[in-house]
């Protein structure tokens, strides 16, 4: 399956500059999207993980403070990685 470009860029003035902008095709693209078998599956993997997901946080007290531990979690490993 070949895809083409995804949109064009096109060159405005704003405020008297000259800017460019992306402006995507149309959709649905053309040739339409088709699911093979390997990413129907990955699909409905990642569906019922998020359905999980939001199952579970709804039995939580504080969202925020869930967040902030794997947004900690996560800057921890990249500064370990960066070597900070």
């Amino acid at each position: 399956m070949q895809w083409g470009e995804t949109g064009i860029y096109k060159t405005t003035s704003v405020g008297g500059e000259q800017v460019r902008a992306f402006v995507p095709n149309p959709l649905p693209p053309a040739p339409a999207l088709t699911l093979e078998l390997h990413l129907q599956q990955g699909l409905e993997s990642a569906s019922l993980a998020l359905g999980r997901l939001d199952g579970v946080s709804g039995l939580l007290p504080d969202k925020a403070l869930f967040l902030y531990a794997y947004v900690r979690k996560e800057a921890v490993l990249s500064s370990q990685i960066e070597g900070t």
